[in-house]
C-alpha cells in the first residue's frame, strides 16, 4: 500500500501524540513505546493495559482489564512507572497533560479535572470510543457508530454536534487531523467540512482495528493481524 509503510512488531492497540510519541499494546496487554527507529522500533515497558492514550507533550494514560486508570510517570519514577488514578474507565485518550478524556463501561463520558484528588467530571452523553487532541478538540463515537464532535465549550446545553458518518473507532490529533474506522474496518480521514449534503469523510486504502492520529499529522494503524503501519500518504512517493 503506497499510503502506508509497514513497521515491524505486533500490536492490537495504538496511540500517537506526535511523530516521536507513539505507544501501543499487544494482544497480551503488553505495553510498548516507539523508539523512533524503524530498524528496532519498540521497547517494552512494565505493566499491562487494555487501552492507552499518548499526547504530543509526552503525557500517557492507560486503563487495564479491570478498568483501573493509570498515568505514566516513568520519566519521573522509573521504579514505578504507572501512577494509579481514582476512577473506572474502559477507553481513554490524552491530547495533552490537561486534555484527558475517558469512557466507562456504561458509556458515560468523563473529563480529567487536572486534580488527582477529585480527578473526573462527568460530561452529558454516551460514547463507546473517544479521541482528544492537544488543541482541545474532542470527538467520539457511540455504540450505534454515530459520530460526534464536542462543542460543550461553545454550547453547554448541547455539548455534542452530530457529524454524518458511521465509525466504531475515532482518533484525533488536532482540529484538522481526525481519523476513524468504520464497522467493516475501512479507514476514513475527516475532510474538515461538516456541510450537510456532503460526506465529511474520505476513504483511505487499508483496513484497521485501531488507529492513531498525532498533533503534527502523524497517523498509525494496526490491523486484525496485529500488523503495524505508519501513514506516508501525505509525503511524496
Amino acid at each position: 500500500m503506497a499510503d502506508w509503510v509497514r513497521v515491524s512488531g505486533g500490536l492490537s492497540v495504538i496511540s500517537a501524540g506526535s511523530r516521536t510519541t507513539v505507544w501501543g499494546l499487544n494482544a497480551g496487554s503488553g505495553i510498548y513505546r516507539y523508539t523512533n527507529y524503524d530498524g528496532n522500533p519498540w521497547i517494552a515497558l512494565p505493566g499491562a493495559l487494555s487501552d492507552i492514550g499518548a499526547a504530543s507533550d509526552g503525557t500517557v494514560w492507560g486503563v487495564n482489564g479491570g478498568n483501573q486508570i493509570f498515568r505514566y510517570v516513568g520519566d519521573q519514577d522509573g521504579a514505578n512507572p504507572w501512577k494509579n488514578i481514582n476512577g473506572s474507565l474502559v477507553r481513554i485518550d490524552a491530547g495533552s497533560r490537561t486534555n484527558v478524556w475517558g469512557v466507562d463501561s456504561a458509556g458515560a463520558i468523563y473529563r480529567y479535572t487536572n486534580h488527582d484528588a477529585n480527578p473526573w467530571i462527568k460530561i452529558p452523553g454516551a460514547l463507546s470510543d473517544i479521541g482528544a487532541a492537544a488543541d482541545g478538540t474532542v470527538w467520539g463515537v457511540n455504540k450505534g457508530n454515530r459520530v460526534y464532535r464536542y462543542t460543550g465549550d461553545q454550547d453547554p446545553s448541547d455539548p455534542w454536534a452530530d457529524v454524518p458518518g458511521s465509525l466504531k473507532r475515532i482518533a484525533v490529533g488536532s482540529r484538522t487531523n481526525v481519523w476513524g474506522i468504520d464497522p467493516a474496518g475501512s479507514i476514513y480521514r475527516y475532510t474538515n467540512n461538516d456541510a450537510s449534503g456532503t460526506n465529511p469523510w474520505v476513504k483511505i486504502p487499508g483496513t484497521a482495528v485501531d488507529i492513531a492520529a498525532g498533533a503534527d499529522g502523524t497517523v498509525w494503524h494496526v490491523n486484525a493481524g496485529s500488523e503495524i503501519y505508519r501513514y506516508t500518504g501525505d509525503q511524496l512517493s
